[in-house]
């Protein structure tokens, strides 16, 4: 503990430049874990909401119900897509293309670059203080071998040990932050399947609306049929009505 005491206050010239860094750090990776949870919607609960809102109020009211939400697939891609929806699906599926290439994806990304940064920047920096701090190490032992002070010799060699921290403390620092970078890109992954799977729904559901309302409906008759378990799967009851 003393050697660590000895690091972070009488090396502090070293210590708090990286410190500085790792609580810059860990504030980006908070504040890049929050917008990742307000970029999400249960879309299991909003489908249905949208469904009726699209078949009772029309593309308007779908349009204002998508911009209440705070998600990114509902106030930025549907949005884009039902304000295209009189152009056709063609236009609905260019207008959410652009939508999600120009808008939701630079928003995936947004402080992953300044995080990679800090955790390519903090081992560098870490490695080159405990390159400074040795050679001024060095450069004393030599001082004192010159003039015989073996004790100042044997003084300035427990300094090796404590020049070593500015790198455990550059990795300490890179680390988390890599393992964070990963995580993230791997939720951006994820999240662009999403965006492609509720794009195709989305023109789903306004073709479907646009040919007939009612088939936004589910019929009573299919929901009594799917509450009777009669021990045969979906497939052959829906396959029993269909004939």
């Amino acid at each position: 503990m003393k050697a660590v005491y000895d690091f972070f206050i009488n090396e502090w010239y070293f210590s708090i430049p990286l410190v500085i860094m790792s609580l810059i750090a860990g504030a980006l990776v908070i504040w890049r874990v929050l917008l990742n949870n307000s970029a999400k919607t249960d879309m299991d609960d909003f489908l249905p909401v949208f469904q009726q809102t699209l078949r009772k109020g029309g593309v308007k009211a779908a349009i204002a119900l998508c911009k209440e939400e705070k998600g990114l697939i509902p106030s930025r891609l549907f949005v884009a897509g039902l304000e295209a929806a009189d152009q056709g699906a063609a236009a609905m599926r260019r207008s959410m293309a652009n939508e999600n290439e120009l808008e939701i994806v630079p928003r995936l990304h947004f402080l992953l670059a300044p995080i990679l940064a800090i955790a390519k920047i903090a081992t560098m920096v870490g490695l080159f203080f405990t390159v400074i701090s040795m050679i001024n190490t060095f450069n004393a032992i030599g001082e004192g071998a010159a003039t015989g002070k073996a004790k100042e010799i044997g003084g300035h060699a427990s300094k090796i040990g404590l020049a070593l921290f500015a790198t455990a403390l550059g990795l300490f620092t890179a680390i988390p932050l890599v393992f964070s970078h990963v995580l993230f890109k791997e939720w951006i992954a994820k999240f662009e399947i999403r965006v492609k799977s509720s794009s195709q729904k989305l023109i789903t559901l306004v073709t479907n609306y646009k040919k007939d309302p009612k088939l936004l409906d589910t019929s009573e008759e299919d929901e009594r049929d799917d509450d009777e378990d009669d021990g045969r799967p979906a497939r052959s009851r829906r396959r029993a009505r269909a004939d």
